[in-house]
């Protein structure tokens, strides 16, 4: 007997901002440790390592307005506001001076977390991926093009649940910014269109629980907003 299957071929996209036209998403990197408040409140790494990066696959990727399963294996579910990164133009060797033409644009993201499965891989020294690659574990807002909104710098970053706020600082604060992050990481990877980087989170980060309503903000980049839905068995 011959199974049967059927394969998607579905590609991930994100809306663009003031366009009727999408972004469709390749890879989705991430970087560790960007800003030094974060690293104080986890107590761990060194404040002057070199920015490490992971992956999420890009299918984790939900739009804004979501409502996402709490999900399994974890009773830790976390959140980590970052500045998103889209590149527009591939790349390898990005000397940091060019680094952001090869910037599409901007937009708000949240790095979702299964905290007690990360420290757990982290202590046995094996890959993120069980606590930070999950399905549906990056909800991201939509892309702001460069050419309507500039490079985005500096500028509050906030995240709130239930309107409380919760984590907040500025982009400023980041260790590596932005056209480092896109140099480093083109040392080892050849960036592609497509690509979206998430650049790090500031303190703050915490729990949430199946009905909490999350906002996250990057000044000049509006809001995202969603849900967390009932256990995912």
């Amino acid at each position: 007997m011959t199974a049967s299957y059927a394969v998607s071929l579905a590609t991930t996209v994100l809306a663009i901002a003031g366009d009727a036209s999408a972004f469709p998403v390749r890879r989705v990197y991430c970087v560790g440790r960007n800003y030094v408040d974060h690293i104080r409140e986890m107590k761990e790494g060194d404040e002057r390592d070199p920015p490490f990066f992971f992956q999420k696959p890009s299918d984790a990727v939900v739009a804004n307005g979501a409502e996402l399963a709490y999900p399994p294996c974890t009773e830790d579910f976390q959140h980590e506001i970052e500045l998103v990164v889209a590149i527009g133009a591939d790349g390898v060797n990005i000397p940091v001076t060019a680094a952001l033409d090869h910037v599409f644009g901007y937009a708000v993201g949240i790095d979702m977390t299964r905290r007690d499965r990360q420290r757990e891989m982290r202590e046995r020294m094996l890959p993120w991926e069980m606590g930070k690659s999950f399905d549906a574990s990056a909800p991201c807002g939509p892309l702001h093009p460069v050419a309507r909104v500039g490079h985005i710098g500096r500028g509050a970053i906030t995240l709130s649940v239930n309107g409380e706020v919760r984590q907040t600082g500025d982009l400023a604060q980041m260790i590596w910014n932005v056209p480092e992050i896109i140099a480093n990481l083109s040392t080892q990877y050849e960036l592609k269109a497509g690509d979206l980087i998430f650049t790090g989170t500031p303190a703050g980060v915490g729990p949430v629980v199946p009905g909490d309503r999350i906002e996250g903000a990057v000044e000049g980049l509006g809001a995202i907003h969603f849900t967390i839905g009932s256990r995912k068995s």
